[in-house]
């Protein structure tokens, strides 16, 4: 089938075909005219497949054919919502390949100047691209008008949801007309996305171009069994040895970023950290220097690598492997793109043991093991639990339950560390909650300190 097959307006055919591509996606053939015939929608889609321009597409043509109802006044007629700042620019950039004409839209992102984008608004865009956050500094600040939105985008869903953006997600619906288009794209589907699509969605159309929690079938996967403490110098030997030509490396925090990309640069390999720290210049130039090959390694969190769309990535690897065994499956999404094989390599110490097996359980396969000589690991080292990184910045301590207490499991054991001796971290005021925004954990917003 070709773009031509699937209802596409010749002006939209024109900007896919000077693109390079002649053939649409799985998703792209099942949502395409779905989308165009007005249908809610309910996809399930990881990175890679082609999504953006699934939506992006008839979104465009849609937003042509239908006047405005109010004598042509600009105004916000689509709003896309996605979860971090790279994927807002990345779409916004497929907006504006894909319209060639006098369209406008703009993105709106936390980490850089609101005045800027305030400007922006007044220059009366009709799609914007934002993260929920900084969307909702807005709107209390009435520098955004959102009474207009003809169509509603959630992209990476499920990603919005772990980052803890459900109750800004549904503020903003509730600002939004009632008479709507939604479209509602995910990766994978637990029962909280159930629930915002079935608040959300009017009798959507579902398309499932994957199976669920399934990985793309091009990423070689192998694991290296190591010690903690000899990981970075593995990594630095893969780069000498050319195992490693240029990788996405993830770690699972800020502070373990940092660290390891200063190590790997008095090693002698280029090497950038990419995080929510680090200021949205920062995390540009990274990403640009690692493109354009100036960087060999671009370190990076979880949530900062969401949504990073890199052409013919050759290889990822996971210095620490997630708690969460779907994590690993988003990891690995971000090579293996596009038609070419791409490699993703976890570096394993014996306390991740059990992550692993996580892991393998979700594929339904083991996942191969290849030992590299020299790197063999210490079988007399003794697993230690990995501990929960609290917003101090250290390690909770373990001092096991009180008298007559039953062990007290965490509340959320989705974000861990190696544990380096700290100080206590400080006692949460009562009724207090703790999130995980950001890939740290803080007290969410709208709640009382001390």
């Amino acid at each position: 089938m070709s773009f031509s097959a699937l209802g596409l307006a010749p002006e939209l055919l024109r900007a896919v075909a000077t693109q390079g591509y002649t053939t649409p996606t799985p998703v792209q053939r099942e949502a395409i005219p779905l989308v165009l015939a007005g249908r809610d929608l309910l996809a399930g889609a990881q990175t890679g497949t082609g999504k953006t321009a699934a939506f992006v597409l008839p979104m465009l043509q849609r937003l042509a054919a239908a006047e405005p109802r109010d004598g042509g006044r600009p105004r916000i007629r689509a709003l896309i919502l996605t979860p971090t700042r790279e994927l807002a620019m990345q779409v916004e950039e497929s907006v504006r390949v894909y319209c060639g004409g006098p369209r406008r839209s703009t993105t709106i992102y936390g980490g850089v100047g609101f005045p800027g984008q305030v400007n922006a608004l007044r220059r009366g865009p009709e799609i914007v691209v934002a993260t929920p956050g900084r969307l909702l500094d807005h709107t209390r600040q009435r520098t955004i008008d959102l009474s207009g939105v003809e169509i509603l985008v959630l992209d990476e869903a499920d990603r919005m949801l772990d980052m803890g953006f459900i109750r800004d997600i549904r503020s903003i619906i509730a600002l939004l007309p009632a008479r709507r288009q939604n479209l509602l794209f995910s990766a994978t589907f637990s029962k909280e996305i159930r629930t915002l699509a079935e608040g959300m969605l009017n009798q959507p159309a579902s398309v499932q171009v994957t199976p669920p929690n399934t990985p793309i079938e091009l990423v070689r996967q192998v694991v290296h069994p190591v010690d903690r403490s000899r990981k970075r110098e593995l990594l630095s030997h893969l780069v000498r040895t050319h195992a490693i030509e240029q990788a996405l490396v993830f770690t699972r925090t800020k502070h373990g970023a940092n660290k390891l990309a200063e190590q790997l640069w008095q090693d002698g390999i280029a090497t950038a950290a990419i995080h929510g720290n680090k200021s949205q210049p920062q995390r540009v130039r990274a990403l640009n220097d690692f493109k354009a090959g100036k960087v060999t390694l671009l370190i990076a969190t979880e949530v900062a690598a969401r949504g990073i769309d890199i052409e013919e990535l050759p290889h990822v690897v996971n210095f620490e492997l997630p708690m969460v065994p779907s994590d690993y499956l988003h990891r690995i999404g971000r090579t293996g793109r596009a038609g070419i094989e791409g490699d993703a390599i976890s570096l394993v110490c014996v306390d991740e043991a059990p992550m692993l097996r996580d892991i393998e359980r979700l594929l339904g396969r083991p996942v191969p093991t290849e030992v590299i000589p020299g790197f063999e690991p210490d079988r007399s080292i003794r697993a230690e639990p990995i501990r929960l990184r609290t917003a101090g910045g250290g390690p909770r301590r373990d001092h096991g339950p009180r008298r007559g207490q039953p062990a007290a499991k965490p509340a959320n054991a989705r974000r861990w560390d190696g544990g380096r001796p700290t100080r206590r971290p400080r006692r949460q005021p009562a009724g207090a909650s703790i999130g995980n925004r950001g890939g740290e954990w803080t007290r969410l917003p709208g709640e009382r300190g001390r």
